[in-house]
């Protein structure tokens, strides 16, 4: 395996941050955990082509630089989650997301569009605070027997007895219209998403999260 690039030549602080973050699968560990506590079984299931002793090591360094914490080192039952830290690595992860959308590709048919990850690629990280100003809403999208709950304050705000909006529909639906493929409207038309709430609540829906 090469060694691992460092850029300590390079005073700068984007050089330090892809000493911290550049490692090949350390965003998309610290992606998944973002959902929240994962098992070493749970982080191998979902992070498809990582051998064992890679994933072993990247935990191990993840957690020496305070990314991560776990709760049993060492042992197969322990669960990882992120530090206060490691937390704040979210804005680069959705920058980059955003960034990176226009280069996904039409997937296969055999490809497995995760749930979580299309609401949260989509939808979720264009959240825009001045649209959201004054509406406290919840959207709750049912994908592929999941749900995801999305709010339209800044942390989740209080607690609702039921979402303003609820979504029905498959993972891919969600990326094919943040690639421009099609858009709401024309998505319930086709039938490939059943919208349930007042006309209102998804207009804000669409506004706050910037959803064609």
């Amino acid at each position: 395996m090469p060694a691992t690039v460092r850029y300590d030549a390079q005073y700068c602080p984007i050089a330090r941050a892809l000493d911290v973050l550049g490692d090949r699968w350390t965003l998309l560990i610290l992606r998944d955990l973002v959902v929240g506590d994962q098992r070493f079984t749970d982080l191998r299931r979902n992070l498809k082509g990582i051998a064992p002793t890679v994933l072993t090591q990247r935990l191990r360094t993840m957690t020496e630089q305070g990314l991560i914490t776990t709760d049993d080192p060492g042992s197969h039952r322990a669960r990882y989650r992120l530090t206060e830290r490691g937390r704040s690595a979210t804005t680069v992860m959705n920058a980059l997301a955003r960034w990176g959308m226009p280069l996904l590709g039409e997937p296969d048919e055999d490809t497995v569009v995760r749930p979580w990850t299309a609401v949260n690629v989509a939808v979720s990280i264009y959240y825009d605070p001045q649209a959201a100003e004054g509406v406290d809403e919840r959207y709750e999208f049912h994908v592929e027997g999941d749900i995801v709950t999305l709010s339209s304050v800044k942390g989740g705000g209080a607690p609702h007895e039921s979402a303003d909006v609820v979504l029905e529909s498959d993972a891919r639906l969600w990326l094919d219209i943040r690639r421009g493929q099609l858009t709401l409207r024309e998505a319930r038309r086709e039938g490939r998403v059943k919208v349930t709430g007042k006309a209102a609540a998804v207009a804000n829906f669409q506004r706050i999260f910037h959803v064609p």
